[in-house]
């Protein structure tokens, strides 16, 4: 009987020498990739949109940004001086005002008073024509000095027109009358109401007759 030699399939690795290949191409790939790669300098800028260079603002600093900021300077130097000037003209007019104030506070007062020291003056007047002393006149004539020293120590000054030269700013003339002499023409002959200062403000004028 024949002897027939039979031997087992031989079972051949297709993918071990390809695979090894393959993997050794890609190795090769990846380190010449590698060494090909332009590497970014350590602190260099990835990109150029990112540039540390400011040269360029330096130069914007030093040109026209400059002179607008001198001149922005220069514009609100000058709205805080007239700003002050104005605030320091405030206050001194605010500081006069109120002194004018405390003089004349009572002006309402010593003004309803000014009839009372009139007819005190009238009837003096009339008892220097009637050329009559009379003890109750000189009890009246102690009473008017009285009133009038605490007057003038708030401020109240009588006005002395007879004799003076007429002035608008003080006077008001009634009527016109001949002068006496040459002297007295534009002058004030007599007063029919005395005229007041109020610490030198005028509070009354003083009702005059005025020589021609």
């Amino acid at each position: 009987m024949a002897e027939y030699l039979t031997t087992a399939p031989m079972k051949v690795n297709f993918k071990g020498p390809f695979k090894k290949n393959k993997m050794s191409k890609d190795q090769e790939s990846i380190e010449n990739n590698i060494e090909n790669e332009e590497l970014t300098p350590t602190g260099a800028p990835f990109t150029p949109e990112i540039s540390s260079d400011t040269s360029k603002l330096d130069a914007d600093m030093k040109g026209d940004n400059v002179d607008k900021l001198k001149a922005d300077l220069a514009e609100t130097k000058d709205k805080f001086l007239r700003i002050y000037s104005e605030f320091d003209n405030y206050k001194k007019r605010t500081q006069r005002e109120r002194v004018d104030l405390l003089k004349t506070a009572g002006e309402e007062v010593i003004l309803s008073m000014l009839p009372v020291l009139d007819d005190f003056e009238r009837a003096f007047k009339a008892q220097n024509a009637n050329r009559e002393s009379e003890p109750a006149m000189d009890g009246f004539l102690l009473i008017y000095q009285k009133l009038m020293n605490i007057l003038e120590q708030k401020g109240l000054k009588k006005m002395i027109s007879v004799g003076g030269e007429f002035n608008v700013d003080l006077h008001d003339a009634i009527t016109n009358i001949p002068a006496p002499d040459e002297k007295m023409k534009g002058m004030v002959v007599d007063d029919l109401e005395c005229g007041y200062f109020l610490n030198g403000k005028v509070i009354r004028h003083a009702k005059v007759i005025v020589g021609i």
